[in-house]
């Protein structure tokens, strides 16, 4: 008897140092790694950002063409840049789920389906020859099955696009992940988000194909086939982010003052 309870006590004690040995292994790992995925997921955001604004060029690394972008952190409210965030760090989805930095949306206020939003958004101003040539916003909104997370780049003029990119989301393929086809982003450059004169935001997709008869063509973007809601979402989340609710007040305020 007293031989398999010394059995017994063997076979625990072995399986409480393995689970201890595996245990110190695993946590240790995520500290030595940690670095390594902060600088991952840094030069992913970094490549995401130049990809939407068509900046990825061959030849070249993510670092040196990213040297052009200078990172500012926006009042949504008033439209006023801000330094009491540091823009490398500051991280508005995690923001957004504060209450302190964040504010619950109304039915009415949430066109994309984003329930809470920041106080704080970071924009990226890309410069050329020592004038700013671009400004690239952080989006997202809900589609049909997720939140689509990406960045709409502008031209200088804070009207005209030059392109609109996604990072995340979990789409249907071949439906609403259609988003990532490159031939329907090509469809976006040249595009105008508001009607000269005004802040109020045009631009969208439609059902069908934009073409020299469509009126406000210049604001027209073709639906993606197949997927009327995903199609619907992203209309939504773009118009909310350069609406009065989103980035309008900065974007009303760099017309008229620039940088």
């Amino acid at each position: 008897m007293s031989s398999s309870n010394d059995s017994i006590k063997k076979t625990l004690t072995v399986a409480l140092m393995l689970c201890i040995v595996c245990s110190v292994i695993v946590s240790g790992a995520a500290v030595i790694f940690k670095a390594q995925q902060q600088e991952n997921k840094a030069l992913d955001r970094k490549t995401n950002i130049l990809a939407a604004a068509g900046l990825l060029v061959p030849g070249k690394t993510v670092d040196e063409l990213y040297a052009q972008i200078t990172p500012r952190v926006v009042n949504l409210n008033t439209g006023e840049y801000t330094d009491e965030f540091n823009p490398e760090t500051y991280d508005q989805l995690k923001a957004s789920k504060d209450p302190a930095l964040s504010k619950a949306l109304s039915n009415s206020e949430d066109v994309a389906g984003i329930k809470r939003r920041e106080q704080f958004a970071t924009v990226y101003l890309v410069e050329k020859d020592g004038e700013l040539s671009r400004i690239i916003l952080p989006v997202r909104g809900y589609g049909l099955w997720s939140t689509l997370h990406g960045f709409l780049a502008l031209e200088a003029d804070a009207n005209t696009v030059i392109g609109l990119g996604f990072y995340q989301h979990a789409e249907t393929p071949g439906l609403g992940g259609e988003v990532d086809n490159p031939k329907w982003k090509a469809l976006w450059p040249g595009k105008e988000i508001y009607q000269e004169g005004t802040m109020e935001p045009q631009i969208e997709l439609i059902k069908g194909s934009v073409d020299a008869g469509t009126p406000d063509a210049e604001h027209k973007i073709d639906g993606l086939s197949g997927a009327t809601l995903t199609s619907r979402g992203v209309t939504n989340l773009v118009q909310y982010w350069i609406g009065e609710e989103g980035f309008g007040p900065y974007l009303s305020k760099f017309r008229k003052e620039g940088v």
